[in-house]
């Protein structure tokens, strides 16, 4: 099965992509803010992770790009969630090394439509 790393501080967020992401048969880890899924990463990378860009401690932009810079680090598939929408915002993300974005609020059928483009089901 494969994994996911879910990160968004809000656990309401992360409760909703975990439910959906399930359902999708991936297995989910959680971290709420960058710094604590950059150790989840140390501790096994995931095949994919939903990433939420605005978040205390380390943005999603940071993370990212440590993450890309970790043996292996370019290998999971980096969907951003955010709710920033402006094109400088999503040619940062993808400049950074993601590899879709998705735009909050999302239900199933988007979750599973980029998921389903990056080959992760």
């Amino acid at each position: 099965m494969k994994m996911c790393l879910v990160v968004d501080d809000s656990s309401v967020v992360r409760k909703v992509a975990r439910r959906i992401l399930e359902g999708l048969d991936l297995q989910i880890v959680e971290a709420e803010d960058g710094e604590k899924a950059i150790e989840a990463c140390k501790n096994g990378l995931p095949d994919a992770i939903l990433l939420d860009w605005n978040m205390p401690v380390m943005d999603g932009l940071e993370f990212l790009h440590k993450l890309r810079r970790m043996p292996d680090g370019d290998r999971p598939k980096v969907v951003f969630c955010t709710t920033e929408n402006d094109v400088a915002h999503i040619a940062r993300a993808l400049e950074a090394g993601a590899d879709e974005y998705i735009m909050k609020p999302f239900d199933k059928d988007i979750v599973a439509a980029k998921f389903r483009e990056v080959g992760l089901i």
